[in-house]
This record gives C-alpha cells, sequence and structure tokens, in this order.
C-alpha cells in the first residue's frame, strides 16, 4: 500500500522528455479513477514478479498472497494520493479521459507542514516508545504503532475541517465587498504556509483582478490595505498566436486566473502565461508554475517552457 499510495506521481518521468510534456500530464491519466487501475495493476504486478524471484516464499504459509485483495487495498492508497492531492491548491483531474476539468479543495498549500509533522510523528513516535518498551521488558498486544496511525489521521482530518471552516470564511468575506465599486464576478482563497487564519484572496470583476491577504479570524478581506488591482490585457494577435501553442493550451486549461504578458525582443515577442493563484510580484523570474510562448515576428512559435526549463520547436520546412 506505501508503494500504492506513491505510484501515481510516476508521471514526474514525463518531465525527462521535456517540461511542456511533463507539464501537460502531470497529475492527468495517473491521478484518475480510470487511470489508477492500471498503475495498482502494474504495482501488484511488480510485487507478484518479485514474489516469483523469490521463489514463492512467505514467512507464514497458511497465508498465501490473495492477488485480488492486494489490487483493491493498492486501488484504495492510490485514491488516498488523489484525495490529498485533491485538497491542495494545485487540483487533479479524476475523471480522466471522460472529463478533464481541475478540482481543488484549496484548504491546504501544495506542500502542508503540519501534516508533514503529524504523519512523521505518527510513524516515529510509535517507533520510539517500542524501542523504549523493548528496553525496560514491556510487551503490549497487537500490531505496534496503532495508536500514533489513529491520532495521525484523526489530527489530518481535524485540520482539513479547521482549514476549510477557515477557507469558506475567507471566500465569504471576499465576496461581501465591492472593489473599486464593482461587483466581484468569481472570488477564490488560497492558503498560506503554517497560519491557517491567513489566505490569499484572488477576485476577478468584469474589467480587472484583485489581489489581497484576508484573515479568516475576523473575518476581513484586505485587513492592510495592501491590495492590488490588474487590468484584464486586451487581446492582441500576439496573445492569440501564443495561447494556440501547446503550453498555452495546457495552462489556460489548468490555471484558474490566468494572466498573459507580451514582451517585445528583437527577433519578435515573448508571451509569459502566470496564475494569479501562485503569482508573486516581487518575484517576476523563476516562477516554478509560469510559462511562456517565443514568437517569431510573424508569430510562429520558436520555443515553449514551463518553469525555468525551455523546448525549442523544430521549423517546418
Amino acid at each position: 500500500m506505501t508503494l500504492a499510495a506513491e505510484a501515481p506521481d510516476i508521471d514526474i518521468l514525463g518531465n525527462f522528455k521535456d517540461p511542456v510534456f511533463g507539464f501537460d500530464h502531470h497529475r492527468g491519466f495517473t491521478h484518475s479513477f480510470l487511470g489508477l487501475i492500471l498503475v495498482q495493476a502494474l504495482v501488484v504486478g511488480l510485487m507478484y514478479f518479485i514474489w516469483r524471484l523469490r521463489g514463492r516464499k512467505v514467512k507464514d504459509p497458511n497465508l498465501p498472497p490473495r492477488w485480488g485483495v492486494l489490487f483493491l487495498f493498492a486501488y484504495l492508497a492510490g485514491l488516498t494520493h488523489i484525495l490529498l492531492d485533491f485538497t491542495n491548491n494545485y487540483g487533479v483531474r479524476p475523471f480522466w479521459p471522460f472529463w478533464e476539468k481541475w478540482y481543488s479543495w484549496d484548504i491546504v498549500f501544495i506542500i502542508e507542514p503540519l501534516l508533514l509533522v503529524l504523519l512523521i510523528g505518527g510513524l516515529a513516535v510509535p517507533g520510539l516508545f517500542s524501542l523504549i518498551n523493548d528496553e525496560i521488558g514491556v510487551r503490549r498486544k497487537g500490531p505496534p504503532g496503532r495508536l500514533g496511525a489513529v491520532v495521525a489521521l484523526l489530527g489530518v482530518v481535524a485540520v482539513w475541517g479547521v482549514r476549510d471552516y477557515e477557507h469558506r470564511r475567507a471566500v465569504n468575506a471576499l465576496d461581501s465587498r465591492l472593489y473599486d465599486g464593482a461587483d466581484p464576478v468569481r472570488v477564490s482563497a488560497y492558503p498560506r504556509w503554517l497560519n491557517p487564519f491567513e489566505w490569499y484572496g484572488v477576485v476577478e470583476t468584469r474589467d480587472f483582478f484583485a489581489t489581497m491577504s484576508v484573515d479568516s479570524l475576523i473575518p476581513e478581506a484586505d485587513p492592510e490595505g495592501r491590495m492590488q488591482i490588474r487590468q484584464k490585457p486586451e487581446e492582441t494577435p500576439v496573445t492569440l498566436a501564443a495561447k494556440r501553442s501547446e503550453v498555452g493550451r495546457v495552462y489556460l486549461d489548468w490555471a484558474q486566473y490566468p494572466v498573459v504578458e507580451t514582451e517585445p525582443i528583437e527577433s519578435g515577442y515573448i508571451v509569459r502565461f502566470w496564475d494569479l493563484r501562485y503569482y508573486d510580484p516581487n518575484r517576476t523570474r523563476g516562477n516554478l508554475l509560469s510559462a511562456s510562448v517565443e514568437l517569431d515576428r510573424n508569430l510562429n512559435v520558436v520555443s515553449e517552457g514551463f518553469g525555468s526549463r525551455s523546448r525549442q520547436i523544430a521549423r517546418k520546412p
């Protein structure tokens, strides 16, 4: 089940081909209910192969492998992976290939320190007590670590419950006010690290985007008066050509609040794609979740990139 729970992230191998291919297939096939069948069949098949190499040996002859049951447990473990990825602000596509819409709960960050502490504690603390008990000669009944695992999982559920409640308060605070006299068309709140009451708010109106901090304890949007306004840029032939590129199509399918910027260069144009979920105005370079397209003066795609990596596009003769 440990291998099965990690197996969906095998899609990172796509990054070795090129960054755009890797981004397109990340959290796609291997993170879907249908694709998970094949992924976990491979995991169980790997264990079957190892079992055969070991001469079909088992620790207890009265407990032979039940491969069908093992597959069901492997699939269950894979579902926990999809669930964990769904809770953060990147999202998953669980209904691929029938419905490739992205879904995200947006209650925890992609890497959530508090959840890591709970899960590592649930693994490490029972092991420490087991060593102490062995030293003093105390024997416990039942599988070691059961209590630690239960406490850790209950802690995860508690974190999700608190974050979900605070997330809804933050969204309601964003939706209950005007922005430069304009009604919000769409609002979202995204988690910050560590502080469960601080959120990054993104608001879309008819003419602009607004970003700000949200304090869900109050609850109040923009409590420090640092709201930033970004006007929606007009479409141009350059931006339309960039959006028709492969990375443009993939990025716009994934992004919730896409922003497109054009920079003229000597040989043509560079068009950059940002998602306001992750946009930091103080870090215009090195954004791992941004994309770019280089066009020549005839609006042909020269190169495409995701994050800090790019690939050249072969010219047609």
